[in-house]
Parts: structure tokens; C-alpha cells; sequence
């Protein structure tokens, strides 16, 4: 059975079934199909299936002619009728890991998705994990699982870990050229893992167990939360000492060894790390250890949304507003610049708590015209307000909270009474800096 998968591996025959096609999953069939092989797209959302199906993309970095050119070649096909799980010799999970209330590691899609494919498994497949998640998982909570359908791994079936690496508006790297670390259950699974990748992407990194790869993910996230936590840090007590904290980071980033340079922001987004480290934190106390540090950044990076409306608040309160009652405009609801993803994005944690203390809040995006409901927060319908002088004067503060390089900040400034600055996007503004409050 290995050898025969290896054969249709090496010579691109393989049918790869992709499950979950968001932000992950569909950049990764795009990859392969663009390789030339066959891909089967899973979604339980029927919506998203129906959408894929009429050549459209709900991504707004993969263009709906992607879509139709993969149909068009008879290369993709998209489904939620999970009983075809058996066709393809490849399955790929890309399905979110969040975390729950309690800040602890939330399975249910892993869970959920593993017992679908432990229905249907056949021997001969290889079945590879990507969503992020602690170290353990594909061994220890995958497995078992795959394993009630009776076939055991390295013998009827081949099972594998590979870190999804997406950064969803970047330029510089794309799904196939961003280094794809793998790990294998055993040594003929990492070789078909390997194999499966090095069909579509252009360097495959193999490390030597699942627990290898997932690591590698989790500290990738983690070093990345905890420099971002420093900065963010620093950002408050030097607002408290008086000067300007990107001023500081331009500085430090002129000396050309040992400093690399983060930002601060209005709290962390993205699925990725502000998740992450809570996962490597919990899986840490089951071997009687305490990330303190780890910890310690997340919880400066949780508490940042509550440290901007703070300042708003005394804003307000120095140009004799309450909060309460004040109409607030968010500019940007994705959680980073350019992008339509608003995974976690701290911007719905502020529009939250603005609603809280009793502020009137409206928001814009150009990238994410209707807000979609989400699992946390109490926003979806609400839909993006027009970007106008005279819709912005209506305003007693606006609230800068991802800087997309459409909007004029210059213009911006000059028709509002207040602006909030979290991300430093107003450094350029000539006319109306008294206007601006850093946060």
C-alpha cells in the first residue's frame, strides 16, 4: 500500500482532498491544482460550496478567475457530502483551533473532522493535520480516533503533522514558496508527506516526529506574541514617561545586529498568536510546568483593547464628552492591514467594549463591507459606514484601528474632531496632529 501510494505521489497522480477551505485550505488547493493535481475541497458551510462551485471566491487575495480556471480544468470540484472522503489518496485538515471561554485548547473541529474521516478511511491514505495546535495532538487525540475504523496507522494508513504557514496580503511569499515543515507518525509517513507537499510546493522541510512539527509552529507564534507583548509594554509606560514609543522602535532598528524590530497595536489578531502560546501553556501544565512567560505576554496583548478605549475614554473626557452616549467610528475590521480576514481581530473586541460603556459605534472597512457573525462578539449585519468628510464629522472620535493603505489619514484628520491612532498611521499627517492621541 505505501509503495502504491508513493507511485501515484511521484508521478502526480494522487487525488489530495482538502477539508475546510478558508483562509488555509483553499491558497492550498489552488497550489496543487495549479500543479496539475486532482483536489476534492471539503466545507460543512453549504454557502461556501455553493459559491466555489459558480467560479466565485469569498477570499479577497484568491480572485474568483483562480476559481473558475481550477473548474475549468477539471481539476477541482467542492463539496460538503462527507462520504466522498474515500476518493482522494491524500486528505488534508485545515479546519480552526480556537481556544474556549476558559483560554484552553477548543478540539471540536478536530474531533469532529476525525471522526468523519475514521467513517470513511480506507487503507492506503494518508491523512495530514494543519490546523495549529499543541504538540501531541496528531498522536495523541487524532489518532485514536482514525484508529476506531479498525485500520492501524503505518500499516493500513499514513498519518502526518504540517504547520499551516498562511499570512494572508503578503507579497513577498506565497503558499508555494513559504518553506512547508512536515513530520511523520513513522518513517513511511513523513516520506509520503514529503512527497504530497513536494508536488506543490517549492521546499519541503521534513522534521522528525508530528510533536517536532507542531512545536515548531507554536514557537514560531509564541516568539513573535511575546516581542509583540514587550512592545506593547513599552508602549504604555513610555506614553506614561512622555515620548513616542515608534520613535524609539525607528531608532533601536538603525543598529544592524541584534534587534529586530515589532510594533505595537491595539491588541493581537489573526488565528494564529493570539492563540497559539495559550495552547503551548496548557499542554505545558500536564507535565507539572508554568510558561510564566508566555503567559505574561498574553496577558499584556489580551489587555491592549481595554488600554485604547481607556485613552478614548480620557479623550473624550478632556473635551468635557462621556464616552456614554458618544458616536465612535472604527476604521478597519480586519485584523491586519489590506486584508479581508478579521480572524480575531482585536477590532471586534474594541467595538465590544466601546458598546459597553454605552458608545454609539459604527465601523469602516473597504475590505469587509458587511460584518459576519462570529462566534465572540455581537456584530454581524452591521455594515460598513461610507468614508466621507461629512460622515466623519458626525463623529466625536474616530478610532484608527487597522491601517489600510486606502484610506487618507491626512484626509481623515482634517474632518475629524478626534482620532485615536493605534497603529501609528497618522505619522505622516501635516495639518490637524493635535488632533491625533496615540494609543
Amino acid at each position: 500500500m505505501f509503495q502504491e501510494l508513493m507511485r501515484k505521489l511521484e508521478s502526480n497522480q494522487q487525488v489530495v482532498g482538502v477539508i475546510g477551505l478558508g483562509y488555509v485550505g483553499l491558497p492550498l488547493v489552488r497550489e496543487f491544482t495549479r500543479a496539475g493535481s486532482k483536489v476534492v475541497g471539503f466545507d460543512v458551510d453549504a454557502s461556501k460550496i455553493k459559491a466555489l462551485k459558480a467560479g466565485k471566491s469569498y477570499i479577497e487575495h484568491i480572485p474568483s478567475e483562480t476559481v473558475k480556471n481550477m473548474l475549468k480544468q477539471g481539476l477541482f470540484d467542492a463539496t460538503d457530502n462527507f462520504d466522498r472522503l474515500k476518493e482522494p489518496d491524500c486528505i488534508i485538515i485545515c479546519v480552526p483551533t480556537p481556544l474556549t471561554k476558559q483560554r484552553e485548547p477548543d478540539m471540536t473541529y478536530i474531533e469532529k473532522t476525525s471522526q468523519a474521516i475514521a467513517k470513511r478511511l480506507r487503507k492506503g491514505q494518508l491523512v495530514v493535520l494543519e490546523s495549529t495546535t499543541y504538540p501531541g495532538t496528531t498522536r495523541e487525540f487524532m489518532l485514536p480516533i482514525l484508529e476506531t475504523s479498525g485500520l492501524k496507522v503505518g500499516r493500513d494508513f499514513f498519518l502526518a503533522f504540517s504547520p499551516e504557514r498562511e499570512d494572508p496580503g503578503r507579497k513577498d511569499y506565497s503558499t508555494k514558496t513559504i518553506p512547508k515543515v512536515v513530520g511523520g507518525y513513522d518513517k513511511n509517513s513523513l516520506k509520503a508527506a514529503t512527497a504530497l507537499y513536494g508536488v506543490a510546493i517549492d521546499t519541503v522541510v521534513p522534521v522528525s516526529s508530528c510533536e517536532a512539527a507542531e512545536a515548531a509552529k507554536i514557537l514560531e507564534n509564541t516568539y513573535r506574541c511575546v516581542n509583540i507583548a514587550l512592545v506593547n509594554e513599552l508602549k504604555v509606560l513610555f506614553d506614561r514617561m512622555g515620548f513616542d514609543v515608534w520613535e524609539v522602535i525607528r531608532a533601536a532598528s538603525t543598529k544592524p545586529f541584534g534587534f529586530t524590530p515589532f510594533y505595537p497595536g491595539p491588541g493581537l489578531g489573526g488565528h494564529c498568536i493570539p492563540i497559539d502560546p495559550f495552547y503551548l501553556s496548557w499542554k505545558a501544565r500536564e507535565y507539572g510546568l508554568t510558561t510564566r512567560f508566555i503567559e505574561l505576554a498574553g496577558e499584556v496583548n489580551v489587555g491592549m483593547p481595554r488600554y485604547v478605549v481607556e485613552r478614548l475614554s480620557a479623550a473624550l473626557n478632556d473635551r468635557s464628552r462621556s464616552l456614554k452616549g458618544s458616536k465612535v467610528l472604527v476604521c478597519g475590521l480586519a485584523y491586519k492591514k489590506d486584508v479581508d480576514d478579521m480572524r480575531e481581530s482585536p477590532s471586534l473586541e474594541l467595538i465590544s467594549l466601546l458598546k459597553e460603556h454605552g458608545a454609539k459605534v459604527d465601523y469602516n472597512d473597504p475590505h469587509i463591507p458587511v460584518a459576519p457573525r462570529t462566534r465572540e462578539h455581537n456584530i454581524g449585519g452591521m455594515k460598513s459606514v461610507p468614508l466621507t468628510p461629512a460622515n466623519l464629522r458626525k463623529y466625536d472620535a474616530v478610532l484608527i484601528s487597522t491601517d489600510h493603505s486606502s484610506y487618507d489619514y491626512q484626509a481623515i484628520v482634517n474632518s475629524s474632531k478626534l482620532v485615536v491612532d493605534t497603529r501609528n498611521a497618522c505619522k505622516n499627517v501635516k495639518k490637524g496632529r493635535n488632533k491625533v492621541l496615540k494609543a
